[in-house]
This record gives structure tokens, C-alpha cells and sequence, in this order.
């Protein structure tokens, strides 16, 4: 079927659902779950696209055209779990949102939830940048109760108009913090992630901070930063669009990342050190921090 905005969605029989994570980086996570496989938020820096790759698709853009949604996830995950040994994290959303445009029809996220809060001891992390995250409530409490479970919801900028610019089809980011004050208010443990930071368009300190701002306003338990990097795939879209709407940057954006798809450490220390500054300001204290920034070093949630 097709839809608004050229998107096209289909249907993806899968054998699992349940992915190790096998990464050479250290992570936070042993496993990792994506309900879809495409993304329709069209984040123009998206790291992702690559997965279409696995199916033949070259074009960066069909990641944002072609959504495929996984066939059976509850059942598979059913089968599943019983892989996961204790203290082996699983996180929810590492590649594709799963709380983009499709999942308000399908629920396929709502059926894996589902299938958690039949269970115990499992620990579970969410990242979305979605406010329909908010219609779950009621499973991510009963998940809450008898698991560990934290949401994170990715904030880039606070300003409307550059997240649109940035994030064509995401809700605007003051509906994603107003879901997490839901989320906070029925006692569900959920922070932000200020993820990807762009050099020259969101990371002067005065942006920064007004995410860690409106974070802590809305109750965040964390918040935590992760620079930009720009594999090959991602460079094939990212750079046209920074051709368009920040010319003046292209030439700079070159040299950054003309033989290395991370920025230099002096570069994410100098962003780690200031959230770490802006934590401690805004009173954010909460305990997943050695946990996020762990993360943070990593600089990127794997792909799978």
C-alpha cells in the first residue's frame, strides 16, 4: 500500500527477532530488537540506511521509503527469550524507531511489550524519538514492575524549526519531552539522549544546554550526549542535504570526516565533559550514567 510522503510498506517474514549484539565497541546491550526495517522519520543523518543494503537496496533514501514490518515478533520473541541470560541487556530500537508513523496501525512494538510484561527479571531498554511512546504507558508499567526497564528518547535540538529540518518526519521535540513527563509522572524510569551533535549547527554549548534544560524540566533521569558519525551510507544522503541547507559547512564537514567516519577525541571529550558540567547544573543524577556513558564512548548505538 502507499501512503503520504512516497512511503511504501510491506510485510517481512523473518526467523527472529532477537539479535546478539557482536560489536568490537563495548555496549551496554547483549541483544537488540527492531520490530521494522526502514525508517519513515527520514532523519537526514541517519546511520541505519545501511541495513537496506542487506536487500539489495543501494539508495540511501529507500530506508525512508520502504518500510518493512516483521511478521509474527511476539510469537518469535516468545521462543525467544529463554536465550537471555541474567544481566544481559536488551535494547529496543537500536536501528529503526519503533514508534514510527506505522506502528500506530500495526502494533507490532505493542505486541512485543505485550509479550515482556508476561515475563520477570528481564532488562530492557527503549530509544525512540517518538510521543507515541505514550500510548504504552500502561505495559511499560507492568513491565516496570517485575523488570528493569529505561526509555530513552533521542532530542537532537529543541528548536522546532531545525529539527524539522533535521528530522523531516519526527513529532517536534517538545511532544517527545512532554511524553517523557508522562512517562516520568507514571513512575516509568526515562531520560534523554542529545544524539547525533552536529558540529557548527547544534553543538554550541548554548543549544546544548537547553536540551539538558528541558530534559531535567520534564523530569529526565538521565541525559547523556553522542557526536555525529557518518559512515558511507549515511554520507550519501547527509551531504547533499548539507550541500542545501548548510553550504557554508560543506567544506568544513569534508575535512572532518575525510578519511574517518568519527570525529577526533578531542571533539567528544570536549562534548562529554560539557554535559557532565550541565548534569551536575541541572541536578540530573541519576545512577545509569556509568552505564550511558559507556555508550557515550562507544559513540553510536550498534546497528542491528
Amino acid at each position: 500500500m502507499r501512503q503520504g510522503h512516497e512511503v511504501e510498506y510491506f510485510t517481512l517474514p523473518v526467523r527472529s527477532l532477537l539479535n546478539r549484539c557482536d560489536s568490537r565497541r563495548e555496549m551496554p546491550f547483549t541483544w537488540t530488537i527492531n520490530p521494522y526495517r526502514g525508517c519513515e522519520f527520514a532523519c537526514k543523518y541517519c546511520y541505519a540506511r545501511y541495513t537496506h543494503e542487506f536487500m539489495e537496496m543501494r539508495n540511501g533514501i529507500e530506508f525512508e521509503q520502504k518500510i518493512y514490518a516483521k511478521q509474527h515478533a511476539a510469537e518469535l520473541l516468545r521462543q525467544e527469550l529463554r536465550r537471555v541470560k541474567p544481566g544481559e541487556e536488551i535494547a529496543l530500537g537500536t536501528a529503526t524507531d519503533p514508534y514510527q508513523p506505522i506502528e500506530r496501525k500495526l502494533e507490532i512494538t505493542r505486541a512485543i511489550l505485550q509479550e515482556f510484561a508476561r515475563h520477570a527479571g528481564f532488562e530492557l531498554g527503549i530509544v525512540t524519538k517518538s510521543a507515541l511512546i505514550a500510548r504504552d504507558i500502561d505495559m511499560l508499567k507492568e513491565i516496570s514492575q517485575q523488570n528493569q526497564l529505561t526509555v530513552n528518547f533521542t532530542v537532537t535540538t529543541t528548536d522546532v524549526e531545525l529539527a524539522r529540518l533535521l528530522e523531516p518526519r519526527t513529532p517536534r521535540p517538545d511532544l517527545r519531552l512532554e511524553s517523557l513527563r508522562k512517562l516520568r509522572d507514571a513512575g516509568i524510569k526515562a531520560g534523554v539522549i542529545c544524539a547525533p551533535v552536529l558540529p557548527e549547527i547544534t553543538d554550541s554549548p548554548k543549544q546544548l544546554e537547553a536540551v539538558v534544560r528541558a530534559a531535567a524540566a520534564a523530569g529526565a533521569t538521565h541525559v547523556y550526549a553522542n557526536p555525529l558519525f557518518l559512515k558511507p551510507c549515511s554520507a550519501a544522503v547527509f551531504m547533499p542535504f548539507l550541500k542545501e541547507s548548510f553550504p557554508q559547512l560543506v567544506a568544513d564537514y569534508q575535512q572532518r570526516f575525510k578519511e574517518r567516519a568519527f570525529l577526533p577525541a578531542a571533539y567528544r571529550k570536549r562534548i562529554s565533559d560539557l554535559f557532565v558540567r550541565l548534569r551536575a547544573k541541572y541536578g540530573i543524577t541519576g545512577e545509569r550514567y556509568s552505564r550511558e556513558e559507556r555508550r557515550q564512548r562507544s559513540q553510536q548505538l550498534d546497528l542491528f
